[in-house]
């Protein structure tokens, strides 16, 4: 199943159908407990009334059963015989024993004889030689699960056992049954009415999620034909409509917009890359390749010294090119230790071709060490000091110092310094201001673009400030290893 709304409803519909199992059973529970309760209202009732009668001494054939064919009634001595069952009752289950047909003993229930009341008479009237009153058994009855049949009819009844005492100190347990005609009635009729509104109601959940469901994708299958008019036409200035909402989907449109905004930002960087590369490349390999062919035609008017000129010119391009690429392919520096005042004092150690020589202030005894690519932190140190050397009118220094949680490497000259609306655009890949044009030597305009992707990949800063005496004062932050 691939729709979303398919699944969606699908979901649904399971969800609401084991909530509504799991509901109509909790009723049907509660309803049975519910008029099963009342039934053992009513049996009981019906058996204390019968027990009530036997413990005055009413003799057995006195005693009113009522409504037998509602409370079927069974009573039984202590040794289980039956001694009263109610008219027309034919059989029964569920009271502990299943005979109808009564056999009381000669001396329970009978009604005393004329004689025996003369006889007593003659005795004085002595009261307390007369029988005296029987009980009914205070406790909770016991309940049980039977049929009876009255009058060729048979049923499921609900039974309760109470015990009674006669006045003859025999004990009689009595068995009245409540009929479960009702309760199954009820619990038919709402077990029913349940089997048939639960698909119903089913269809309708699944009706609703589903249009409700396509209702709130409609959104996404405009944002999915957009993205694929984009990709057929690799127009990546057009964007996704986004919807007016507040939701996940107008967020995902919004992301993905955005998205769409930095590819076409990207893209249009690597066009511009591809382009300027294309167009710097092209004046190194030309002019040593027209000086090749003059050296070939004539030998005597070979520049060495150019040509060799032109040749590292193309190297270095190169190598900015390589290093460029590997930083867009997201090359992680590696994880060594790097102790920036000696990397600096080392690096202008090395420059021995300087035009202006570079003062170096580096503290004695400090710590300046970061975790980083030793090759590429040099390259970002030699940039700036290159881009200082360009410049610079009779001074550049470099010093290095702690930064709250980290080490600042700081690149100075008194030069005319970097135009405050021109401190970003500056560290753009093939950029140079006029001035930088003019005095330029050789230079492509990707010395800064690298030195700031270098300091990113490391997790530092490189700012552009001027400096307290005039002239540009480059900044390169790096954070400490933690």
């Amino acid at each position: 199943m691939r729709s979303v709304r398919a699944r969606a409803a699908l979901g649904a519909t399971l969800v609401v159908a084991v909530a509504l199992i799991g509901a109509g059973l909790a009723v049907l529970m509660v309803l049975r407990a519910n008029l099963i309760d009342q039934a053992d209202l009513q049996a009981e009732v019906a058996a204390r009334e019968v027990a009530g009668e036997l413990a005055t001494g009413t003799p057995y054939g006195d005693v009113e059963l009522d409504d037998e064919e509602d409370h079927p009634v069974q009573v039984t001595d202590e040794e289980g015989g039956v001694v009263l069952v109610s008219k027309d009752l034919r059989a029964v289950t569920g009271t502990g024993t299943s005979g109808v047909t009564p056999a009381p003993s000669a001396s329970a229930g009978a009604s005393p004889s004329p004689g025996e009341d003369d006889d007593d008479g003659d005795d004085g009237g002595d009261d307390n030689s007369r029988p005296g009153r029987g009980e009914v058994s205070n406790d909770d009855p016991d309940f049980s699960d039977g049929t009876a049949t009255v009058d060729r009819t048979t049923a499921d009844y609900r039974f309760a056992a109470v015990e009674a005492t006669t006045p003859d100190g025999v004990t009689l347990t009595v068995h009245a049954g409540a009929p479960l005609a009702a309760e199954q009635e009820a619990v038919n009729t709402v077990r029913g009415a349940m089997l048939t509104g639960l698909p119903v109601l089913l269809v309708v959940v699944a009706g609703v999620t589903w249009l409700v469901t396509r209702r709130a994708l409609r959104p996404v299958e405009g944002i999915r034909r957009e993205m694929a008019a984009i990709t057929a036409s690799e127009d990546l200035a057009r964007r996704v409509p986004e919807p007016d909402s507040r939701d996940e989907i107008a967020a995902l449109a919004r992301t993905t917009n955005e998205t769409l905004t930095v590819l076409e930002a990207s893209v249009e960087r690597q066009r511009r890359f591809v382009a300027d590369a294309s167009h710097e490349l092209r004046s190194p390999i030309a002019s040593l390749r027209t000086q090749l062919e003059v050296a070939e035609a004539h030998p005597e008017l070979l520049d060495l010294p150019g040509a060799v000129a032109d040749t590292v010119r193309l190297q270095v391009l190169a190598a900015d090119l390589l290093l460029l690429a590997r930083l867009d392919a997201g090359e992680k520096p590696g994880g060594g230790s790097v102790e920036l005042g000696a990397l600096v004092r080392e690096e202008v150690s090395q420059r021995t071709g300087d035009r202006i020589a570079v003062a170096v202030e580096v503290p004695e005894g400090g710590a300046f060490e970061v975790n980083g690519s030793r090759g590429q932190l040099s390259r970002v140190i030699g940039n700036l000091l290159d881009n200082a050397q360009r410049h610079a009118e009779e001074r550049v220094a470099v010093s290095v110092a702690a930064d709250g949680r980290g080490v600042r490497v700081e690149v100075r000259d008194d030069g005319d310094g970097v135009p405050e609306d021109e401190r970003e655009r500056i560290f753009e890949r093939f950029v140079r201001l006029d001035d930088a044009r003019s005095r330029d030597d050789g230079g492509a305009g990707l010395g800064l673009a690298i030195a700031r992707d270098v300091a990113a990949r490391h997790g530092g800063t490189l700012t552009v400030h001027r400096a307290d005496g005039g002239g540009a004062a480059f900044r390169l932050w790096l954070p400490r290893p933690a």
